[in-house]
């Protein structure tokens, strides 16, 4: 949440308070969105993604709180989805990223995904989160999760 508070107050201190917030979350360590869906805090009983370090069992109060003054759409991935972004972010810009990260890109790499962003004019997208991966990790995760 530590993320997502920081760009909605900065957000909000520049009088920005329109512009929509997406979150992305894998599938197996999405606390935020499944507490934004049921409108109170829920605390999942395990990570089970490979993005660990999106590693909270449950979100932030202050991120909730903030979700509430800030338009804010919390999506979802798989983690197969993460890591191929990962793997994109790689091949087309020659920067090494993790999966949490992943999961934002995802949000532009996947097709499945990307047509929830039909409806913006202007995209930005923070890249962050690069200290839990190296290339032997990223390869073993590659091949866990894209090959067939």
């Amino acid at each position: 949440g530590g993320l997502y508070c920081g760009l909605v107050r900065g957000l909000q201190r520049h009088g920005w308070d329109d512009v929509v917030v997406l979150t992305a979350e894998t599938d197996g360590a999405a606390c935020f969105s499944a507490s934004l869906s049921a409108g109170e805090s829920v605390r999942l009983s395990a990570i089970t993604s490979v993005a660990t370090s999106l590693g909270a069992l449950s979100p932030s109060p202050t991120a909730l709180s903030l979700a509430k003054t800030q338009p804010t759409r919390a999506l979802t991935v798989s983690d197969t989805e993460a890591v191929g972004a990962c793997v994109s972010l790689l091949d087309d810009h020659r920067v090494l990223v993790e999966p949490a990260c992943g999961a934002a890109l995802a949000l532009l790499y996947s097709e499945r995904q990307r047509a929830q962003l039909s409806d913006f004019n202007t995209i930005v997208v923070v890249v962050c989160g690069g200290s839990g991966v190296n290339a032997e990790i990223l390869q073993q995760w590659k091949r866990d999760l894209l090959t067939e």
